[in-house]
């Protein structure tokens, strides 16, 4: 039986502030020792990671530092120093981090419809009612996406069994105390799979105050579910417990997504009632052409030195480009897709910068002193162009544009060329005067130069070689520094 999920407080600021500048490397043999044993737990194999045998003398050390780095947005050093140690000294879920949503090894899930659960022991902290209600909620949470019904017994055998205790409970993973692991569950399975245990030591509660139980027993049913830790930091399976608001709370699209393609999804059943009165359909939005595959593509997809030439989004996807090529990674198929892009646009044989306007329906793309508008909504390139970058008020002595992104808050588009930049006025079709700035000075932290820029989800992503800085504009700081490769599946 594989036991999942040591869900825990990550001590610190781990999620909220903003990485420290790299410290000097420790040359400590014990501290190495702790490192590659860490390592080698959260960022080997997944495949192995329950193996009673582990190699701790790694040769790919440097990759998987680096990984975990990134995942806990310090500084991707590759270098192990006293900030990486403080993170890997603290306590943590028992499961490997190196997955977005992700399935535990061999998909293991219930093959039945009807899952019952039994709660063999209560918290002290809250009434009984209160825990069977929240335990239920917790259920109900993913039996509104999937076709699993969840029901509780007060006898006999249950397929998941539920308790609260402290310290040691009757496994093999006694709990720690207050404030440090929080609860943990077993994956589907005959026996004991499913079972979930919670840590009466800490303070449940149904409010922000304390642990909100609400939260931690909808994590650990993902987890008696077949679900893996997510690397989507809004997602329900994010290692690390953090509070949101509970009202009318339903599953993050990461998670949904998750679980659904273990299960499938749950079909709506009707309302009876009168019929609606028939609407006419809207006019079908024309077909996007099936994109041509290139059958030998070439490139370092999963190289930790990736570099963009340019990135953007088109109508939610997001197109990473490099050496005449891009990858498009949609949101409607799964895996990438590597594209050549004059297959795609006739014309159009490098792209050095991208950016998508999505009020006006286009997207630019720039090759040298050149660029395109493609309609997003159809691929297709608008007449009239390529024009001359001249054109937008750029000076005639700009060869090419590094990166470019359209900023929807502002209706602002922030040209990179070198080391500076120039924000030019969508709305009003012209440069803005004052221009251009220094990069550096402007966007403290992600360096002195962008090679590829593009929005997603709210945050900004500036790339400087192979590295890349997750930028909160309305802040001015970075979020988090990552790797370029870990957008293109290669966790």
């Amino acid at each position: 039986m594989f036991l999942t999920a040591f869900w825990i407080v990550l001590l610190g600021c781990l999620n909220w502030c903003h990485p420290a500048p790299t410290v000097a490397p420790t040359d400590s043999p014990v501290d190495q020792d702790l490192a590659e044993e860490y390592l080698s737990q959260y960022y080997g194999d997944v495949g192995l990671r329950n193996s009673t045998v582990r190699t701790l003398i790694r040769s790919n050390f440097t990759e998987d530092l680096e990984s975990m780095q990134s995942f806990f947005g310090l500084e991707v050093t590759g270098v192990l120093n006293n900030e990486t140690l403080e993170v890997m000294k603290a306590p943590r879920c028992g499961v490997s981090d190196i997955s977005r949503y992700a399935h535990f090894y061999g998909k293991p899930r219930w093959r039945k419809t009807a899952i019952t659960y039994r709660i063999t022991q209560y918290t002290r902290d809250l009434s009984q009612r209160e825990v069977d209600s929240t335990i239920a909620k917790a259920f109900q949470i993913y039996s509104d996406v999937i076709p699993l019904d969840f029901k509780q017994i007060y006898s006999g055998t249950a397929d998941i069994i539920i308790l609260f205790k402290g310290g040691y409970h009757g496994d093999f993973y006694p709990f720690d105390g207050p404030n440090g692991v929080l609860a943990h569950a077993n994956s589907p399975g005959d026996g004991q799979g499913g079972d979930t245990h919670f840590d009466d030591d800490e303070n449940w509660t149904l409010t922000q105050r304390g642990v909100n139980l609400l939260l931690v027993a909808a994590h650990e049913f993902g987890h008696a579910l077949g679900l893996d830790h997510s690397r989507d930091r809004r997602a329900l399976m994010f290692p690390t417990y953090q509070y949101v608001n509970t009202n009318g709370y339903r599953l993050p699209d990461d998670d949904r997504r998750g679980v659904q393609a273990l299960y499938g999804s749950r079909t709506p059943q009707p309302k009876p009632g009168p019929r609606p009165k028939p609407t006419p359909r809207p006019a079908p939005e024309p077909e996007e052409p099936e994109e041509p595959e290139d059958s030998n593509p070439r490139g370092d997809q999963c190289s930790r030195d990736l570099v963009f030439d340019a990135a953007t989004s088109i109508r939610g996807d997001l197109y990473f480009f490099k050496n005449g090529h891009y990858w498009r990674k949609s949101t409607s198929f799964q895996g990438l897709r590597l594209i050549k892009v004059s297959t795609k646009w006739s014309g159009i044989n490098q792209v050095d910068a991208a950016y998508e306007v999505p009020y006006k329906d286009v997207v630019y793309l720039f090759e040298g002193r050149q660029y395109w508008a493609i309609k997003a909504s159809t691929k297709t390139k608008v007449a009239g162009y390529p024009k001359r970058i001249t054109f937008l008020g750029l000076p005639s002595s700009v060869s090419k544009v590094d990166a470019a992104v359209y900023d929807s808050t502002t209706r602002k588009t922030l040209i990179f060329v070198n080391r500076q930049y120039w924000s030019y006025d969508e709305a009003r079709n012209q440069m803005d005067s004052g221009y251009p700035r220094s990069i550096s000075q402007n966007f403290p932290g992600i360096g002195s130069k962008v090679d590829a820029a593009f929005a997603n989800a709210g945050y900004f992503y500036f790339s400087n070689g192979p590295r890349q800085s997750e930028y909160y504009m309305p802040y001015k700081r970075v979020v988090r520094v990552l790797l370029n490769y870990g957008w293109l599946n290669c966790y």
